[in-house]
Formats: structure tokens, C-alpha cells, sequence
């Protein structure tokens, strides 16, 4: 039976599994992310966790990784990981190959969870889809004409890097005004801490027992479950900004859906979804341009599932 590795890196846990080419899990496994961040530890911690799933017996047709930051999914080379510093132009897959006499594919992580969406997940027999996650950062993926959109250099699809106020808060990355840096978890929860200094009313105030800097965008979550207007509001401001920027991609690339996963936006639900979808629709230049909008459905899988999708397409059974 041939079977493939799937390795996701994140920023707390490495996750390993082993899956048939249908996605059938026949084992799995979870190290953490060392702490100390460097190439080496994370390198020797990730060999561990893929020897864990990885059987005495053949098999196995390639190990594929999912990774954070930007990537050339040709060469395998990671040109920077916010998570591990010392990866600046690192041969990933030259590295995890010398280790295990195995064919390697690597991906970025957000690129690879669209692709585990389209062949695992909410967007099973489309053709042409967006996937955006909504988490600490703000990432994404197309798939365009039934192929993983990744352009020249692996680059392609940062949807959470376009401008939607030029004059906006710094972004992660240096640049002020990305989508990233106005509707992220991060984001929202910044904007609610700087209008309660500045003396709002809300329940998020009684959550965080008055320590008003320890505000985060779940207990905005909380607060708006609760009924306040004040989170509310907050929560509607970032689906406004990511609907704006949705009517922009539907523009670009026509898909038939667009997934939305991430914690912040599977953990709020509507209170983000709705004014999204409004704001959408207020921005697309014609009807026809309009999709539906689904929650992602592979919760913490969905990097594992895409990474599978990624072995399965380049070294096919």
C-alpha cells in the first residue's frame, strides 16, 4: 500500500501523520516547536516527529511539509519564518531529504490549507476557490482552473498583505495598512484595548477583570456572544475590512467559493461572517461576481490534509 508523510510546522506544535492517498489516517503524531527557535533544534525536532509516523517497512512515497512564511515550493527553500529566525533562505527540503532518502515536497502553510480544503474539505468538487484563514495573521490560497495558484517565485495568493488603508496601522511585515494588520485576531483585539483606554463601555472590561491590556480578540468573542454592542461593533469592523478586501479577489480571480477558517473566524461565527458577506456584495462591480462564503470544515487538520494533497499531486501513487 503506498502511503505518504505529512509534516505541518507551526508555532507551538510540529504534527506529523501518515495517510493512503485518500486521506485514510493511519497514524499520527504531535512534537513541540522547540523554543529556543533555531534551524538545527527545529530541524532534529521535525526529523523525530515524521520517524514517529514513518513505518519499518516500505511504502512510503514522499514526506511533504507544511511551513510558515514565504516559500519556493520548487527548490524548497524557506526565505523567512516568522517562527524560527534562522531560517532565512533555508534548504528545507534538500535538508529533510538527506535525512531520509525520500522525495520531499514543501509548501507554504496557508497555500497548502486551500488545497486541503479543495480536496479534503468545504470546497470538494469546485474548481475554483479562495481559502482565507483569519488566525493571529491573516493567509490565504486560490486554487484557479483546478491548480494550486503559486506564480513565479511560490509567491502567490499573500491575501492578507494587500492595502486597505494606506495610512493604517503597521502591519507584521513593515508596511502599514494590510488587511492583516486591521482584521487579524491581534488586530482586533488591539483596536478594542486603544477605544477602552480612550474610555468605551463594554463587557470585554469585565471579562478581562479591568486589566484592560490582557484584552485579546476572544474575549471580544465573548463579549459579543453576551449580547455588547461595543464588541459587536468590533468584530463587524474586521468583516467589513475582509469583505472589501474578498470583493477585490473576486474581481482577480472569479472562484465559485470562498472558505474562511482560522480561529478568530470560526470561534466568532457570524458576529464576522455577516458584515463580510454585506460588505462583499457592496463592493463587487457586478452580481455575477458573487460566490457563497462557507466556514472552512478540516479545524486543526486542514495543514495536514493540504500537505497530503501536495505529495499526492507531485509524486502520485
Amino acid at each position: 500500500m503506498t502511503t505518504y508523510i505529512a509534516a505541518d510546522i507551526g508555532g507551538t506544535n510540529i504534527r506529523t501523520a501518515r495517510y493512503t492517498a485518500n486521506g485514510e489516517l493511519l497514524q499520527r503524531a504531535r512534537h513541540r516547536t522547540p523554543t529556543d527557535s533555531s534551524g538545527d533544534a527545529v530541524i532534529e525536532q521535525l526529523a523525530d516527529a515524521i520517524r514517529e509516523v514513518l513505518p519499518h517497512h516500505d511504502g512510503v512515497k514522499a514526506i511533504a511539509i507544511s511551513a510558515p512564511g514565504p516559500i519556493d515550493p520548487f527548490t524548497g527553500i524557506v526565505f523567512r519564518a516568522a517562527n524560527v529566525p534562522s531560517w532565512v533562505n533555508f534548504p528545507l527540503k534538500d535538508k529533510v531529504e538527506s535525512i531520509f532518502k525520500l522525495p520531499v515536497a514543501v509548501g507554504n502553510d496557508a497555500n497548502l490549507a486551500a488545497m486541503g480544503e479543495w480536496k479534503f474539505g468545504a470546497g470538494r468538487g469546485h474548481n475554483d476557490l479562495l481559502f482565507l484563514t483569519i488566525s493571529t495573521g491573516i493567509g490565504g490560497g486560490a486554487i484557479v482552473g483546478g491548480r494550486l495558484l503559486v506564480g513565479a517565485h511560490g509567491l502567490a495568493a499573500e491575501l492578507g498583505h494587500i492595502t486597505i488603508s494606506p495610512d493604517g496601522p503597521v502591519c507584521g511585515c513593515g508596511r502599514r495598512g494590510h488587511l492583516e494588520a486591521l482584521a487579524s485576531g491581534p488586530a482586533i483585539g488591539r483596536a478594542a484595548r486603544r477605544r477602552l483606554y480612550a474610555g468605551a463601555k463594554s463587557k470585554v472590561y469585565d471579562l478581562v477583570n479591568g486589566k484592560i491590556e490582557d484584552v485579546t480578540a476572544q474575549h471580544v468573542g465573548e463579549a459579543a456572544a453576551l449580547g455588547d454592542e461595543f464588541a459587536i461593533n468590533q468584530l463587524a469592523e474586521a468583516g467589513t475590512y475582509i469583505g472589501r478586501a474578498l470583493a477585490d479577489f473576486l474581481h482577480f480571480s472569479n472562484p465559485s467559493i470562498v472558505i474562511i477558517g482560522g480561529g478568530v473566524a470560526i470561534n466568532v461565527g457570524d458576529f464576522l461572517f455577516e458584515p463580510m458577506r454585506r460588505a462583499m456584495k457592496e463592493r463587487l462591480m457586478d452580481e455575477h461576481y458573487a460566490c457563497e462564503i462557507v466556514p472552512a470544515q478540516l479545524g486543526d487538520d486542514v495543514g495536514l490534509l493540504g500537505t497530503l494533497a501536495l505529495a499526492a499531486e507531485m509524486y502520485p501513487a
